[in-house]
């Protein structure tokens, strides 16, 4: 139970997310009116996704350095944790896209820039399926998720400040602390932000664990 406490909190928290995100009351807004609601699930994604992928790229570092596999193992199922953040926030952005833009997907820099980001990563898995050498395949993932890391950060958080975008705190537009994020939204979007970002390091651990197993039992068959 005391090294258990922080999967607790995260599962008390996105419990709490769901339900305060469902029925607390939130601002009545042109255009999005009840889809603001998506900001619970839609933003916290994002952030668990891009902080997945710093401890991928940390542990890729820690690999290169050590030579250990569990550090890579560590990266790796970041990584394939971090791409289903990425696949449930492109879902819930195309769904919100859909009800405020009026299209699932537009030309928005945005929107394109978390689209190549995710199919970085996803190429930073089939490269490791290329490689059948343990060692080998390690160093050179390793190398590419460092910098794929950077990559992902110009196109979703520089690029889109550059340019026109339709997207919330980029190209001009305020964001929604900036305007409309009022007590009762924040009352659930901050923990909202601490649940998702637990849940998903849990789901890492997991997936970790699993790693770790399989690992074992092939070297005993």
């Amino acid at each position: 139970m005391y090294k258990s406490w922080w999967k607790i909190l995260a599962s008390v928290l996105v419990l709490y997310t769901i339900i305060g995100g469902l029925l607390i009351e939130v601002p009545r807004l042109p255009i999005l009116n009840e889809t603001i609601r998506n900001l619970y699930f839609h933003v916290p994604m994002w952030f668990s996704m891009v902080l997945l992928y710093l401890i991928s790229v940390i542990y890729s570092i820690k690999f290169l350095n050590s030579g250990k596999e569990n550090d890579d193992l560590i990266a790796v199922e970041s990584v394939n944790t971090g791409i289903i953040c990425g696949f449930i926030g492109l879902a819930t952005g195309m769904m919100w896209a859909k009800f405020t833009w009026g299209a699932f997907w537009t030309n928005d820099p945005k929107l394109n820039g978390s689209a190549i980001a995710t199919l970085m990563y996803l190429a930073y898995i089939v490269l490791r399926s290329s490689i059948e050498e343990d060692q080998k395949r390690a160093k050179i993932s390793a190398i590419y998720n460092i910098f794929a890391f950077p990559a992902m950060i110009v196109l979703l958080f520089i690029l889109p400040r550059l340019t026109d975008s339709l997207h919330p705190g980029n190209g001009g537009n305020p964001g929604f602390g900036g305007y409309d994020l009022d007590d009762n939204m924040r009352m659930v979007f901050y923990p909202a932000v601490i649940g998702w970002i637990l849940i998903g390091i849990w789901i890492m651990t997991i997936r970790y664990r699993i790693r770790i197993l399989e690992n074992r039992r092939n070297q005993i068959d």
